[in-house]
């Protein structure tokens, strides 16, 4: 029993095989084009913003996901130490950029967790209030804190990680260093269209948990659009570890997230399907 989460019994032969096949992360890893109808989601944009409510990209993919994620949970598994487990939580971690004191760009990740009981909205909150939490030139985040500790002493980060690493595969790491580790995540979420830049393919660290990392690119004209027409679409680059799921799983999870990235209007309520309790 690990504190992120339970091993998964009764799976089929292949399903206990692979792991043995492909014991490493990078081994296992494929990769898959998506696309974002940038017409619609900033659209969405705009009218919640008229309302007076915050979205953005991000909260709309990640509430997209959570949602198609809660409807086919094994995108919500991972492997360690060769034996898949479900994980107890969701969350996602990104990257922000800020900058030092002298000026030079710097990155923080950060990782968000969620509830079923989450909606677009909240998410937004949740990204937006942490975002402003970690926006100081310092490195004050728990996860910065850690790092930083361990580069003080000369030798000791190698000691720090290489320990880390032994302890999380024979589930001993403390939930509270699985918390703080932005590599211990459901999904990992990159906006590289926030600076301008094309999508890429980027791997599933294998120090930690990641089982699939999704890169949102800069939008580009949609071919498939009418000569003439301004259309566009976001380019998403996503990586995921074949080892959690079978194709047909995978294949359901990704039209369902295709689908409320195409209504982004059926995540304004809870991702869960349940109604609100009443007050």
């Amino acid at each position: 029993m690990r504190p992120d989460g339970t091993l998964v019994k009764g799976l089929t032969p292949v399903m206990q095989a692979l792991p043995h096949i492909m014991p490493r992360r990078f081994d296992a890893q494929n990769w898959a084009s998506d696309y974002v109808d940038e017409d619609i989601v900033k659209t969405f944009i705009r009218q919640k913003r008229r309302e007076g409510r915050h979205v953005t990209h991000m909260s709309i993919l990640a509430a997209a996901y959570y949602k198609a994620a809660l409807e086919n949970p094994k995108v919500n598994y991972f492997i360690m130490n060769r034996r898949i487990y479900k994980r107890n939580h969701f969350c996602f971690s990104f990257v922000i950029l800020k900058k030092r004191a002298d000026g030079t760009p710097d990155e923080t990740p950060l990782k968000v967790f969620l509830d079923p009981e989450d909606d677009v909205f909240t998410i937004s909150r949740k990204i937006k209030d942490l975002v402003d939490q970690n926006q100081e030139a310092v490195h004050n985040n728990g996860t910065d804190k850690f790092v930083n500790m361990a580069f003080r002493i000369p030798g000791l980060a190698r000691l720090v990680f290489g320990l880390a690493y032994h302890l999380d595969l024979h589930g001993l790491l403390p939930r509270k260093i699985i918390d703080l580790s932005p590599f211990h995540t459901s999904l990992f979420i990159t906006n590289l269209a926030s600076i301008n830049t094309s999508y890429i393919f980027h791997h599933c660290y294998e120090f930690g948990t990641t089982s699939v990392f999704v890169c949102m690119g800069k939008p580009v004209p949609d071919p498939m659009a009418p000569q003439g027409s301004r259309k566009k679409r976001m380019p998403l680059g996503v990586v995921m570890d074949e080892r959690i799921a079978t194709g047909i799983e995978y294949s359901r999870f990704f039209a369902a997230f295709e689908r409320y990235l195409k209504k982004p209007e059926l995540l304004e309520s809870r991702l869960d399907g349940k109604a609100a309790a009443a007050v």
